[in-house]
C-alpha cells in the first residue's frame, strides 16, 4: 500500500514540475557569426518568438529584450483553437512594442479565423511574410534579404516564391519557416544562410535523449545554419520536461569582424 502511496506521490511531484517548467520566461542569447554577413550592417539582432500557443507573453521578457533588438520574428503558432483573440492582442501588442515585427504562418494559426487574425496583423503595423521576401539595405548598397514561407503542413508553402521575391540582389538571406523540414527542400544553390524555425517544441516532452523531436538547438546542412527553437508555449497538455520554453536574442555578425 505504501509502494503504491509512494508512486502516487512521486507522480503528483512530476506533474507539477513539468506544469511549472512549462510556464518558465526565457531569453537565450546566440551570437551566430557567417563569413559572408553584409559587413557594413556590422550586426544585426533579432528577438525570435515561436510557437506562442495559449500562453500570455510575459512583460517580464519584453523589458529584457526591449532596446537589444533591431527586429523582431514571429516563427508561427502565434495562437490555436479556442485563445481569446483579445489576448492574441495583448500578446502582440507586447512584442511589437521591441521592434519592427515580421510574422509566418504556423499551422496551428490556421485553426482560428486566419481572415481576422491576418487582419488583426496588418492593423498592427505587423509585416506578414507569406512566400514573400523584403530587403534591409545599408547606405553602402549591401542587402539582405529576411524571406518568410507559409505553413508547410496545410500545404500553403511556397518556397519557390520566396526564393523569386528575393533574386540575387542579397549577399545574405535569411528564411523563416515555422516547420524546419523545409530544411530538406532547401539546396546549397539556394543560397540560405539562416533558417529560423519553430514547431518541434523540442520535443516539449523528454527523457534523456528521448523525444518526439530533437532538442532545438543550431545544425548545419548544405552550407546553411539551421537554428530551431523550442519554443514559447505548449501543444496538446500545459507540460514540459528536458525541454524548457525558450524565446531568443540573436546576434548576426561577420566573422571578420
Amino acid at each position: 500500500m505504501l509502494y503504491f502511496l509512494g508512486i502516487i506521490i512521486v507522480g503528483i511531484l512530476l506533474l507539477l514540475y513539468m506544469w511549472q517548467e512549462a510556464r518558465l520566461d526565457r531569453v537565450v542569447t546566440k551570437t551566430l557569426t557567417f563569413s559572408d554577413f553584409p559587413k557594413s550592417f556590422k550586426k544585426l539582432t533579432i528577438f525570435f518568438i515561436s510557437d506562442i500557443h495559449r500562453r500570455e507573453v510575459s512583460e517580464k521578457i519584453i523589458d529584457e529584450v526591449k532596446g537589444k533588438a533591431d527586429i523582431v520574428i514571429i516563427g508561427g503558432d502565434l495562437t490555436e483553437k479556442g485563445v481569446p483573440f483579445e489576448r492574441v492582442k495583448k500578446n502582440l501588442q507586447l512584442i511589437h512594442t521591441v521592434g519592427p515585427t515580421y510574422f509566418v504562418w504556423g499551422n496551428n494559426d490556421y485553426e482560428v479565423d486566419y481572415h481576422e487574425l491576418d487582419s488583426l496583423l496588418l492593423s498592427m503595423g505587423i509585416k506578414i511574410l507569406d512566400n514573400t521576401a523584403l530587403f534591409f539595405e545599408t547606405g553602402e548598397g549591401e542587402k539582405l534579404a529576411l524571406l518568410g514561407i507559409d505553413d508547410i503542413k496545410q500545404g500553403r508553402s511556397r518556397l519557390d516564391l520566396a526564393l523569386l521575391d528575393a533574386g540575387n540582389e542579397a549577399s545574405f538571406k535569411i528564411l523563416v519557416s515555422h516547420n524546419p523540414e523545409i530544411k530538406n527542400e532547401l539546396k546549397r544553390e539556394n543560397k540560405i544562410n539562416l533558417l529560423l524555425s519553430g514547431h518541434t517544441h523540442g520535443g516539449q516532452i523528454r527523457f534523456w535523449k528521448f523525444g518526439l523531436y530533437p532538442k532545438g538547438g543550431v545544425e548545419y546542412k548544405n552550407g546553411m545554419t539551421i537554428f530551431i527553437s523550442n519554443g514559447y508555449g505548449t501543444s496538446g497538455i500545459p507540460l514540459r520536461f528536458g525541454a524548457p520554453p525558450e524565446t531568443h536574442l540573436i546576434t548576426l555578425q561577420s566573422s571578420d569582424s
